[in-house]
């Protein structure tokens, strides 16, 4: 099974997750930054699963992103923006049958999370769900993730694999 786990990431948690995931769907899987996400690796995907972080309580948007890019806490944080954002990824995507999955990286107490903005996109695209979304905590506003939680992604990657072969 071929699987492409595409990500936005600005600290490098949700990159983290992505990696997790794919191990864990195994052989055939890859984690890509938005920017490495072209249309025939896409094409090529029996299944495509997207995550980013949780910004402003939802998917990232041009604001958001202009107001991290803007952050400076002596450099300890300095988020990475300089990948598309998810959001415009999937919005650029073509349509066409497949089976996909969200997740989110995000701090526990977020009331809202960007997942239901990436299964809403894949559906307009014509993608199925693969599974219910996942959720990945970071300890404090930039992380590090949580302890267990790579386990948890690593975990998630192989339901999703014995899901699209059932």
């Amino acid at each position: 099974m071929k699987a492409l786990v595409v990500y936005e990431s600005f600290w490098g948690n949700t990159a983290a997750v992505a990696r997790a995931i794919a191990e864990g769907i195994g052989p055939g899987a890859e984690a890509v930054p938005t920017s490495a996400a072209t249309p025939e690796r896409v094409a090529g995907a029996d299944l495509l699963v997207a995550g980013a972080p949780v910004i402003a309580f939802g998917l990232s948007r041009e604001g958001s992103r202009d107001g991290i890019a803007g952050t400076d806490d002596g450099g300890a944080h300095v988020p990475d923006v300089s990948e598309p954002p998810l959001r415009s990824w999937l919005d650029a995507l073509d349509p066409r049958p497949g089976r996909a999955a969200a997740f989110e990286t995000r701090i526990w107490w977020s009331p809202r999370g960007a997942t239901g903005d990436i299964e809403h996109r894949f559906e307009r695209a014509g993608y199925r769900r693969a599974s219910e979304a996942h959720r990945f905590v970071v300890e404090g506003t930039y992380g590090p993730l949580k302890e267990g939680e790579l386990e948890r992604a690593r975990a998630w990657g192989e339901e999703l694999r014995e899901a699209i072969a059932a």
